[in-house]
């Protein structure tokens, strides 16, 4: 994000006297540019200027020249001899540039450089050390850490120089106690990337007085000759762009501007390095500075070419199949066509070198270097797609590319030449040349037909016409009309973010005042039902049952791939075919929304155990996507017009069934009562009882079907698996997973899981409320009946039979064992159910109780079923 310094800012806009970065970071925030943070310095003094009044090189046994300084820090911090006189401190130092007559910076005894390193009196080569002189690294400044800082070469006028004394205090020199205030922008606004945008803003917010530097600027530059005007330029340009993106040219304008004799040994002038710094960007060279301070300055990106490596044409084209380029920070790219590029003509081979990634990044080629004496200037302005696009697909994120990708001013070219020349002429000795090229394809912009009453449709802001007409001309938009309350209005250059009515409406709003909209709650019309639907009270039923039995609700991506398939043991050909696939998926390894919710739900479960929790128990709720290959293709319809009846139809025929299902996978420990008590793992009946707790809390009749050992899917435990069958169909699936799902998954062994299709549940209620039946006052009668039957028979047909049988004066039943055995014989088991009679109108005798055991008995031997003794 931008960070703004109020001593560069000042540049541009009046700043009161006395302005705090609080200050500054609340009228900021009344026009949208937010505050991420004000950054204090991370160092404290006492750091000053020194005079290195003598320096003795003192070889040491490791092979390294140390020198023995002393070096006045004024009246203030010098030291105190036997006498009471002030001396020199005497302060050892390795640095090679050290010399004596040097001016330089000293951090004394009690000061903090970054990294919290205190700086503290020591003894060191057989010296006692009393300070540090620093170099730019050791305070926070730059990268540098060849030598210390001389304060000669740090950029100072010869004069500037000349008045520094030893005592000086070097933190207000240097700027190294200012804060600084970072800013967050919202990426339409990508004029704000500079100080011009962001004294703009000010201006906004305050009423400072703002003068814009490239309306100056552009007048001084020299008039650019326009493309095919047959006179002489300082280098010839071609854009040729046979491939744009959505048919808008990857480069409509390019301004190329010679500056000749330049010095290449020129340092960068102290405070054009400070304010880099301050800025986030490192001081490289003088050529490289100052196209970084007029791009933070103006927010123009610029790029610097030595001219005498350069072969005219310039062309600015696509690349084409196979192309490579060599980036500066000497990674090679292999170019896509899409990628727009800077070539020029070694040979008279048009075209053929490449120099750069255009807007992105520059090649190895052509660059500035400390021979450079000619310089050619770019200033270009790039689509902001197209910048993007080759931004992200190469992975280089540039200051460059930032700026363009969000909008850059089309008319600042010349302006940012300019101002980069003159800084080159003034503190580089070069001399700019009067015959820049500018091809200009810049394309009007169109007014915007606006009505003064949009402001209050919209925004709900009671505005009048001529505070409208004053706030659009203020940003800079030509504003014509609006004496029946509507007007033509073009937006700035550096605006490409205003094209519609709305998008004026927000700038109104904006400037007027976020605070000042009205709060308005608009009334709920009640019309008909209200509240949750029925479907939507039962799902929260299920979510509420489940979460009292102990689960807990996740929610995962609904995104599927090979790897799922797999560890479910299915074949992904055969999925695949009757899959959702994702055009765009965000993983790309994952390209298919799920048929089973359990398949992303156990991802979780296992993130989990990886993670050290043993007994996990979750469950969720979401939507499964069920592909019908047969299924009509989904119509392209038109934007910006509404659907009929009948491409609405066509477009819900198109679409995948959506049914919501739930699913749930226990693992781990069922039970632990603690060190006294016993521990019990998870197996299938725990998810059996999920469903079970499910069905009763729905009023939902279910029935537990077990398939033979063959017809069991491929995911779940022969013999431990059943089917939940509702009205006659299956509407989810129940049991223990296989031990190969376990193994792929990481899972405990015996690992539970259900899954139920609530959209198919939910159609088996008929919303009817329960109807209560009255309590008996009569005393139960309390039996347990145990059959022998085949092993094909279940407990689930038995029952219904008891049931039927018993009429209504069965109370209860509950299967409470299952054996099998020999006493027993082969093919049979036994099903013993505790059964409680209640009459609702008399007391039970022992013949009415064997009247109905004996119905019982009649009825269950239809199915082969025999009372045990």
């Amino acid at each position: 994000m931008p960070m703004v310094d109020i001593d560069w800012l000042k540049d541009h806009v009046e700043v009161p006297e006395g302005l705090t970065y609080e200050q500054l970071a609340k009228d900021l925030v009344k026009v949208g540019l937010e505050e991420e943070e004000i950054h204090t310095s991370q160092v404290t003094g006492p750091i000053v200027v020194g005079y290195v009044v003598d320096a003795t090189p003192e070889p040491q046994k490791n092979g390294k020249t140390i020198n023995w300084c002393h070096v006045d820090v004024g009246e203030q911090y010098n030291e105190t001899d036997e006498n009471g006189n002030k001396v020199p401190r005497g302060i050892v130092c390795g640095a090679p540039n050290m010399a004596a007559g040097e001016k330089v910076v000293v951090t004394l005894p009690g000061a903090v450089l970054p990294g919290d390193f205190k700086i503290e009196p020591r003894k060191t080569y057989g010296h006692i050390s009393n300070g540090m002189c620093a170099s730019e690294r050791e305070l926070g400044l730059g990268d540098d850490h060849n030598g210390i800082i001389l304060l000669r070469h740090y950029g100072f006028t010869e004069a500037e120089y000349e008045a520094l004394k030893p005592g000086d205090d070097a933190m207000h020199l240097l700027h190294l106690n200012q804060p600084l205030l970072e800013i967050n922008i919202t990426p339409d606004r990508g004029y704000t990337l500079s100080y011009r945008g962001v004294a703009r803003e000010y201006h906004h917010s305050t009423g400072a007085q703002f003068v814009d530097p490239a309306e100056t600027l552009n007048e001084k530059a020299p008039t650019a000759i326009a493309e095919g005007a047959g006179a002489a330029t300082d280098i010839e340009v071609c854009i040729e762009d046979d491939n744009p993106i959505h048919g808008v040219p990857g480069c409509d304008r390019y301004y190329a501007r010679a500056v000749r004799s330049f010095d290449p040994s020129a340092r960068t002038p102290s405070w054009m390095r400070r304010r880099l710094i301050r800025a986030g960007m490192r001081s490289i060279s003088l050529a490289v500075d100052v196209t970084n301070y007029v791009m933070l300055d103006l927010g123009q990106p610029m790029h610097a070419y030595d001219l005498d490596k350069l072969e005219g044409p310039i062309v600015v084209r696509r690349a084409k199949a196979g192309e490579k380029l060599t980036t500066l920070d000497g990674k090679e790219h292999a170019l896509s066509e899409e990628d727009l590029l800077i070539t020029d003509s070694p040979n008279g081979e048009r075209s053929s070198r490449i120099l750069g990634l255009a807007g992105v990044m520059g090649g190895l080629y052509g660059e500035v270097t400390a021979e450079t004496k000619n310089i050619l200037l770019e200033a270009a302005h790039f689509d902001q797609v197209s910048i993007a696009r080759s931004s992200r697909r190469h992975k280089i994120p540039s200051e460059a590319s930032r700026r363009f990708e969000r909008g850059v001013d089309n008319q600042l070219q010349p302006a940012a030449a300019e101002m980069c020349a003159e800084l080159m002429a003034k503190y580089g000795n070069g001399e700019p040349s009067e015959t820049p090229a500018d091809v200009n394809r810049t394309a009007h912009r169109p007014a915007i037909h606006f009505k003064a009453s949009e402001v209050a449709r919209v925004a709900g802001l009671d505005t009048d016409v001529n505070t409208i007409s004053d706030i659009l001309t203020d940003i800079g938009c030509m504003v014509a009309g609006g004496g029946n309350g509507e007007f033509s209005v073009t937006a700035p250059s550096w605006r490409p973010d205003l094209n519609e009515p709305c998008d004026l409406v927000e700038e109104i709003a904006r400037l007027v005042g976020y605070d000042e909209i009205p709060v308005h709650v608009p009334p709920a019309p009640v019309e008909g039902e209200v509240g949750l639907t029925a479907d939507q009270l039962r799902r929260r039923r299920v979510a509420d049952e489940l979460a009292e039995y102990g689960m807990v609700e996740a929610l995962s991506y609904p995104f599927v791939g090979d790897e799922d398939y797999k560890a479910f043991g299915y074949d992904p050909e055969a999925v695949k075919r009757v899959s959702v696939e994702i055009a765009n998926p965000l993983y790309g390894d994952r390209p298919y929304l799920r048929r089973e919710v359990l398949l992303t739900l156990a991802t979780t479960v296992q993130r989990n155990i990886r993670r050290g929790l043993e007994n996990v128990s979750l469950y969720e709720l979401g939507h499964v996507y069920l592909w019908d290959p047969a299924a009509p293709a989904i119509p392209a319809l038109p934007g910006g017009v509404k659907p009929t009846d009948e491409q609405l139809a066509a477009l819900d025929a198109g679409l995948p069934d959506q049914p919501e299902h739930v699913a749930g996978i226990l693992t781990g420990l069922a039970e632990h009562s603690g060190w006294m008590g016993g521990k019990r793992e998870v197996d299938w009946s725990d998810a059996v009882e999920a469903v079970h707790r499910i069905a009763d809390r729905l009023g939902a009749a279910i029935e537990l079907n077990q398939p033979a050992a063959a017809q069991v899917p491929a995911q779940w435990h022969p013999g431990r698996f059943a089917y939940v069958d509702a009205a006659g169909k299956h509407v989810g699936m129940v049991g223990e997973f296989h031990p190969h799902v376990n193994e792929a998954l990481g899972l405990p062994a015996h690992s539970a899981a259900f899954e139920l299709n609530l959209t198919d549940l939910f159609a088996t209620l008929d919303g009817n409320p329960v109807q209560a039946k009255p309590i008996s006052t009569f005393p139960p009668v309390k039996q347990d009946l145990a059959f022998t039957v085949d092993s094909t028979v279940s407990a689930g047909q038995l029952e219904s039979v008891v049931r039927e049988a018993a009429g209504q004066d069965l109370e209860s039943i509950e299967l409470f064992d299952v054996f099998t055995g020999e006493q027993v014989g082969e093919g049979k088991k036994s099903l013993a159910f505790a059964v409680v009679f209640r009459s609702p109108s008399k007391t039970l005798g022992s013949d009415d109780s064997e009247a109905i055991r004996a119905r019982i008995v009649e009825a269950a031997g239809r199915l082969g079923a025999q009372l045990r003794a």
